[in-house]
């Protein structure tokens, strides 16, 4: 191993490719059959206003090295956050030592070495924010104020934040992958409380994004919170029933997630998913399509290689309502008698495919039923696939918004809801890897009053 000292940056793609590669020397010295090593470096900063005063103000710099090695079918991990040469070899050396203690296991090991990435686009996944900490607390001192200001009713406020991310990582393993990559992540929040004779409401509104330049202004920020929040005030509750249920574009993404972890390479192996042995089956209705785009410029869950290095593609999850595939890494793969499908480290900006409406068209498509804009509680089982949550948004008729409602509870069954789809919205929320407008499910039971 370099006698150098990597302890102090500034951060580099060759900087931290060669830590890779020394400690993966190092391990090979050890004994290791095999070796794979991940190292980040993160520096951001985070400011935040409450009530029209500076909160906080923190800067953070994080470094981390992982590293795995397999002596045959015997795995050991070790990290470290100092990246000074000893404190790598005795990481390294604490990885041999609990390799050959741990049990074999037939499924351990690198991900093949034919499945690792060659090509690599430019993602356009990094812009620096050229903002100090006094432009970022003027910042976030505007977004609250444009909240607070909106309406009288506005009477407390939970805080405006600025955060400012970069991170710079690197991969490698044995098998001669070695990659390195950076990343910025960048964000506004506002969150406030509106109060009238029936009581407190709050809601909040944020956008994130890898360029600063895409981000939606403080202002209108702080504007989008106070008004979600003031269209709660004087919410009602509704008699136990059933209805057609509408979830908002981030409310949304949520329902996907729940197919993910369904499809998720764990829960088929270890046989607890509501969807087991589902490819080539129609969960959803024929017009649902679910595909993966890893290489869209500045989207957030771009990558071109996963967390083992396996290269990432284009691919449906779900094509015609049929599901084309699990989601697995090398272990869960194994475990299956397949191969890795590059979701090692989750999804890339999987996209689900609108039926050309609008948000207004899909709430004029429901006519009378419930909005949900706010959902409470962990009451989802992949096991079975029981759905129950409790939630809160608006009562709609004859495609209109009447009023806001709170204290209620949606249940039913995912295979119930995946089937039960009438409406995919093209009001798309891209602040995340799950790229989803509005969905609108034909029925579900709400539990209210009586």
């Amino acid at each position: 191993m370099n006698d150098i000292d990597h302890s102090s940056f500034p951060a580099s793609a060759e900087s931290l490719k060669t830590i890779i590669a020394d400690s993966l020397e190092l391990a090979k010295s050890m004994g290791a059959s095999q070796a794979e090593a991940a190292l980040s470096v993160a520096e951001g900063m985070s400011v935040s206003a409450r009530m029209r005063e500076v909160e906080t103000i923190e800067y953070q710099q994080d470094n981390g090295l992982g590293i795995s090695v397999y002596f045959g079918q015997h795995k050991g991990s070790a990290s470290t956050a100092s990246l000074d040469p000893q404190a790598i070899r005795k990481t390294v050396e604490a990885a041999c030592n609990i390799a050959r203690y741990t049990s074999e296991d037939p499924c351990t090991g690198l991900a093949e070495a034919d499945l690792m990435a060659r090509e690599f686009q430019d993602l356009d996944a990094y812009h620096d924010w050229d903002i100090d900490s006094e432009q970022a607390i003027e910042l976030a001192l505007q977004c609250e104020a444009s909240a607070l200001d909106y309406d009288q009713a506005i009477s407390n406020s939970e805080g405006a934040g600025v955060e400012i991310n970069k991170r710079f990582s690197a991969y490698g393993n044995s098998h001669g992958f070695l990659q390195a990559e950076r990343k910025t992540r960048h964000s506004i929040s506002c969150s406030v409380v509106a109060a009238d004779e029936q009581g407190m409401q709050r809601d909040y509104w944020y956008d994130v994004s890898r360029n600063p330049a895409s981000l939606q202004a403080g202002q209108d920020i702080g504007r989008m919170a106070a008004q979600r929040t003031v269209e709660r005030l004087g919410a009602r509750k509704l008699k136990t029933g059933s209805s057609p249920v509408m979830f908002v574009p981030e409310i949304a993404r949520g329902l996907i997630s729940h197919f993910n972890a369904a499809i998720g390479g764990n829960a088929q192996y270890r046989k607890a998913s509501f969807l087991l042995d589902a490819i080539d089956s129609r969960i959803f209705p024929e017009f649902v399509q679910l595909q993966e785009h890893p290489f869209s410029k500045m989207a957030l869950g771009s990558a071109n290689y996963d967390a083992e290095g396996v290269a990432t593609r284009d691919d449906y999850l779900v094509r015609d309502g049929v599901v084309q595939t699990y989601l697995l890494d090398s272990y869960s793969a194994c475990k299956l008698g397949r191969q890795s499908t590059g979701h090692a480290s989750g999804v890339h900006n999987l996209t689900l495919t609108d039926t050309g409406k609008d948000f207004a068209a899909c709430l004029k498509a429901m006519d009378r039923g419930l909005l949900v804009t706010e959902l409470m509680g962990q009451g989802v089982s992949i096991v079975t696939g029981d759905y129950s949550r409790g939630a809160a948004g608006f009562w709609v008729e004859h495609g209109e918004i009447q009023y806001p409602v709170e204290e209620i509870t949606i249940a039913s069954n995912l295979k119930d809801m995946f089937a039960g789809i009438v409406e995919i919205g093209n009001d798309i929320d891209y602040r995340s890897s799950i790229l989803s407008g509005s969905i609108l499910i034909e029925n579900m039971t709400i539990a209210g009053e009586g």
